[in-house]
């Protein structure tokens, strides 16, 4: 076949394979419709498998082992030096990609679905072009973009040899001392990482805090932790420059605290944000919206205002989370196929996977002061439960917030090991409309730390066994 010499046909085409493209495809030939999937990138499974949530989980679980090896000294148990071979740690966290987007690649051939290799261009709202595929474009009924979302673009005065997160992943080294510019997720993840494989880490933050989309307390706990491992963190601050350095590394010129600093790095990081990939892909020729922001508008069942074309994901409004993009691609599969579905979520969670781990789903504290809105709160630590002291982690607490008058539960925090784990339960709660008496006689497994949930329970109802409170007048 001669490149690009042909077009074809199809009932649907998802725009992109990661966690939403290739789910709303899988989705879409389950329920008898023709599809194919196009894939810019060689290998399917999008930012987060490629470059993203699965090589930095790869990173941080080796970390992690390392500093419970560690840590075991004050249970009795000593351990030699803990060696890092770099080659060895990214061969594996290489294997883990490798083998997923196989998979992924398989459940595709299985279902029926073609992968389509090339860069698409709408040219209007039934038909799109092709850039470096052996078709020239493909004629759709339905279209689904899930083209997900990259790097924001570095600031003025910051030279581009610096590391993105992509770069940081790909483990090219462990340098001296490692600055990262960005105090959000991806930032402290990866700081944290580097810390742990041997690097001194500094984080400035523009913001007054860190992770300011998380509630305070639960983000202290975090801080208190991480302040221990870190160089510096410098919040409201700025990078004014960065200039690289002809004998190696970087001279940082830093605006914090009132005053202009100035500090040298081996590396930087900047880790700044994401924007959604919705520039050159041909959307002023269909009836697609999209703010300046660059969020293509959607409904409830994932529509655009084009009607033959659906968005999930990092490009449609929401936070950019693979799981939000999984559940969105699942519902414009089935709205295409003619069923009822719609994206009515009342929670989607949020993990940062720092050491402690800090998880939340549905109404935040500080969101419930800026709408006003009346809130119960009951909180636990970690040090009230039994697992957590045989873990040696007490540095932490769950939390849960409710309506005062129905005892519904809102929303749910909590900062602590295996955090990312014990946040589907609150999940779950909300999504189902449960109170805080489903909560509370729902029997957890003893001795556990998802106790601290039912326990959390209990402290907002005022019926509280393990945490004392004063009694009344």
């Amino acid at each position: 076949m001669v490149m690009g010499s042909l077009r074809e046909e199809t009932e649907v085409v998802v725009i992109g394979s990661g966690p939403g493209g290739y789910v709303a495809a899988l989705r879409l030939a389950d329920l008898g419709k023709e599809v194919l999937l196009v894939e810019e990138r060689a290998r399917p499974g999008g930012t987060c498998l490629l470059e993203g949530c699965i090589p930095s989980k790869a990173l941080i679980n080796a970390v992690e082992i390392k500093e419970t090896a560690l840590a075991a000294a004050k249970l009795g148990l000593t351990f030699s030096d803990v060696v890092l071979d770099a080659d060895k740690l990214r061969a594996w966290s290489d294997s883990i990609v490798d083998g997923l987007s196989q998979g992924i690649g398989a459940l595709l051939k299985r279902r029926g679905v073609e992968l389509v290799h090339g860069r698409a261009r709408l040219t209007g709202s039934n038909s799109l072009d092709l850039e470096g595929a052996e078709i020239s474009g493909i004629d759709f009924d339905k279209c689904i973009i899930a083209t997900g979302s990259a790097l924001n673009r570095l600031p003025d005065g910051i030279v581009s040899s610096v590391w993105s997160s992509a770069d940081a992943l790909k483990l090219p080294s462990v340098p001296e001392s490692l600055l990262v510019v960005g105090g959000g997720y991806i930032g402290l993840e990866m700081g944290l990482v580097y810390q742990g494989l041997g690097s001194q880490v500094s984080v400035v933050e523009f913001f007054p805090r860190l992770l300011m989309g998380a509630d305070f307390d639960l983000v202290e706990i975090m801080v208190q932790q991480v302040t221990k491992r870190l160089t510096e963190i410098m919040v409201d601050s700025r990078v004014l420059a960065i200039k690289e350095v002809d004998g190696g590394g970087y001279d940082v010129t830093i605006e914090h605290a009132g005053e202009t600093v100035s500090r040298h790095y081996a590396q930087v990081l900047v880790a700044i944000g994401r924007r959604p990939n919705t520039e050159d892909l041909g959307l002023e020729n269909t009836g697609v919206v999209v703010d300046e922001h660059g969020v293509i508008a959607t409904d409830a069942e994932c529509r655009t205002d084009d009607a033959n074309i659906f968005a999930i994901g990092d490009v449609a409004s929401g936070p950019m989370l693979a799981h939000k993009a999984s559940r969105e691609g699942k519902v414009a599969a089935e709205v295409i196929a003619g069923h009822q579905a719609s994206f009515d979520n009342r929670a989607i969670p949020a993990v940062v996977f720092t050491d402690p781990e800090i998880a939340w789903a549905g109404l935040t504290e500080r969101e419930a002061e800026q709408e006003g809105t009346a809130v119960n709160v009951g909180r636990v630590p970690l040090s009230a439960l039994g697992r957590a002291r045989t873990l040696g982690r007490t540095d932490g607490l769950v939390k849960i917030i409710s309506d005062p008058d129905t005892n519904l539960v809102l929303g749910i925090g909590m900062v602590g090991p295996m955090a990312s784990e014990l946040i589907a339960e609150g999940t779950l709660a909300i999504e189902m409309g449960a109170t805080l008496e489903d909560l509370m006689v729902t029997i957890h497994p003893h001795p556990t730390l998802s106790e601290a949930i039912m326990e959390a329970a209990e402290v907002a109802a005022g019926t509280a066994v393990h945490i004392h409170r004063p009694r009344q007048k």
